[in-house]
């Protein structure tokens, strides 16, 4: 393992900026409103410096972001919206908050989607007094994707220094998935910020020595934690995960088990009013949603190749319903319950090949890495030689770079270990549903701020001993 990284000619300066921003939360405890001025003021300084730097990478990302929703919605088939099948049901979803509607797909499926995204999407509805325009869906994209390129700046900034930062946003703005991923309708768009919101918060709560701080900071982050779950339910057991790892370190599982309380609290309470209204549908506790069996039945069972084929639950559907007219189900029993035993269902039959069929799984576990991780892109509508080209550049060199500094890192601290986290977390769960390079993209833009890291201090390096060498 390499070392920590090490200070550079900007040193004071940047460990400044990050002293600026854990100080920013002691604002809040802070007595009397002379004191409370002087905490608020310095920090905003730092951030109108950071944002002022990164601001030509924010507009570049928005344009491009911009352009390419315009240009995908282009592209589409005249009759055809969405790219996506996922797409339309988040629309729906979005509709049917606006109107005032019982948020479900139909009777079947009312624990089938969190509502996270559909809550964000659900305001062009309202806007447009009716349906809004698909692209106005890109539109939204687009902001969130420039949220996600400045939060990636700011946690490089915070790690590495401002150079680092800076290359981070601009490595953001550019990479191709990024911007592909802020272009369709997808939950990518909104999690991606929330995500790298999250890990900032717990790094700059990790790095106070001040309770206060450490509460507020962690209480925080666990609340993007549980709204990043509301957006993305896979992201659910990566907090608890985080937590595990930062407790390893035996010199500091005190400052572990303090932020700890606080980041669970904090996810609990952001997942309360989920939990409440799933125990109140179903009668039975739901921590994410109803499509868990369903998407583990896609990746183990006898047809499965590592892509998502949902042809199946039509069959399972059915049969239950043929299950429950032989019984004689009542229908109020019938539309509480047929959704989580149809999810049941399919969970146990997946759980039962896997099993049966120990090696096919492995087999299958392996397919889905090289599919995760792939360098050209898995599906045939976007498997063309120029997209692929493009996929190809960009991804490599990040790729690469990240992982170099997650290795010379590793042993830096939490904070440095919280951005190659994703990446392990992602790919061990994909490896037992579906695989596809969409399900790397949050753990990518993580991994992209320890390569910004790596070209930082490289370039600081570089920098103080070309200073050195002209000294008289």
């Amino acid at each position: 393992m390499g070392p920590a990284p090490v200070r550079t000619a900007k040193a004071s300066e940047d460990l400044w900026a990050r002293r600026c921003l854990s100080q920013f939360f002691q604002f809040f405890p802070a007595s009397g409103v002379r004191r409370r001025f002087q905490f608020f003021r310095k920090p905003i300084t730092v951030f109108s410096g950071f944002y002022k730097s990164i601001l030509p990478a924010l507009i570049v990302a928005l344009l491009l972001r911009l352009a390419a929703g315009v240009w995908w919605q282009d592209r589409l088939p005249q009759h055809q919206e969405f790219g996506f099948p996922d797409s339309e049901s988040y629309w729906v979803l979005a509709e049917r908050i606006a109107n005032g509607e019982p948020y479900a797909m139909n009777p079947e499926r009312r624990v089938f989607r969190t509502p996270g995204y559909p809550l964000l999407l659900a305001p062009l509805f309202w806007v447009a007094d009716g349906q809004p325009p698909v692209v106005w869906g890109r539109f939204l994209g687009a902001a969130l994707g420039t949220v996600a390129v400045a939060a990636a700046a700011a946690l490089a900034w915070v790690l590495f220094g401002r150079r680092s930062g800076v290359l981070a946003a601009w490595a953001a703005a550019l990479y191709p998935e990024a911007v592909a991923m802020s272009t369709f309708v997808l939950s990518e768009a909104p999690f991606v910020p929330l995500m790298l919101l999250q890990l900032l918060l717990a790094t700059l709560a990790w790095r106070s020595d001040e309770p206060n701080v450490q509460a507020l900071g962690a209480g925080l982050a666990g609340l993007t934690a549980g709204a990043a779950t509301l957006v993305r339910p896979s992201w659910l057991l990566f907090t608890p995960l985080a937590l595990t790892v930062a407790y390893l370190d035996a010199q500091q599982r005190r400052r572990a088990l303090r932020i700890g309380v606080w980041m669970l609290l904090g996810l609990i309470l952001a997942m309360a009013p989920w939990w409440i209204r799933n125990a109140r549908v179903t009668g039975h506790f739901v921590p994410t949603t109803l499509q868990v069996g369903e998407s583990l039945y896609d990746g183990w069972n006898p047809q499965a190749t590592g892509a998502s084929d949902m042809t199946f639950v039509d069959e399972f559907r059915q049969r239950l319903r043929q299950e429950d007219a032989a019984s004689g189900i009542g229908q109020r029993e019938w539309e509480r319950s047929f959704e989580r035993r149809l999810d049941r269902k399919m969970r146990d039959a997946a759980l039962r090949w896997a099993v049966a069929h120990p090696m096919d799984a492995l087999r299958l576990a392996g397919v889905k890495f090289l599919r995760i991780w792939n360098v050209w892109p898995n599906e045939p509508s976007l498997g063309n030689w120029q997209f692929g080209l493009l996929v190809l550049v960009g991804y490599v060199p990040l790729l690469v770079a990240g992982a170099y500094g997650a290795w010379r890192w590793a042993s830096a601290g939490w904070p440095y270990q919280l951005c190659f986290l994703p990446a392990l977390y992602f790919t061990a769960l994909h490896m037992i549903f579906v695989g596809s390079i969409r399900y790397r993209q949050p753990a990518m833009m993580a991994l992209l701020v320890l390569a910004a890291g790596i070209v930082g201090t490289w370039w600081s390096r570089q920098d103080s001993r070309s200073k050195e060498d002209t000294c008289p």
